[in-house]
């Protein structure tokens, strides 16, 4: 499901206008990335939370090259679904029938 997808479904089971939709959802992805941005996570309840997640300084290899590099310490983002989002998935009969 794409981005504009999503925002047609809100506008149809809310009845708000298209343009409306679509400029709160970019002002929610917006939120997000400039609060992680900023070192703070969101949480969502019921949802799940957007978090900074720290990855340890490490070597890795570069095998075309046959030389070792360092990556340093770092955060990437990450979401982590509540387990009411992660039972709604185990039990759903759909996912079963599409990834099955």
């Amino acid at each position: 499901m794409t981005k504009a997808e999503v925002i047609s479904e809100i506008s149809e089971k809310t009845g708000i206008p298209k343009e409306d939709v679509s400029v709160t959802v970019e002002a929610f992805f917006s939120i997000v990335k400039d609060s992680m941005a900023d070192g703070n996570n969101i949480y969502v309840r019921g949802f799940g939370s957007f978090i900074n997640k720290k990855r340890k300084k490490k070597i890795a290899r570069n095998i075309s090259k046959n030389t070792a590099i360092v990556i340093d310490e770092h955060f990437i983002p990450s979401f982590k679904p509540s387990k009411v989002f992660v039972e709604k998935i185990k039990e759903s009969s759909k996912v079963k029938e599409t990834h099955g």
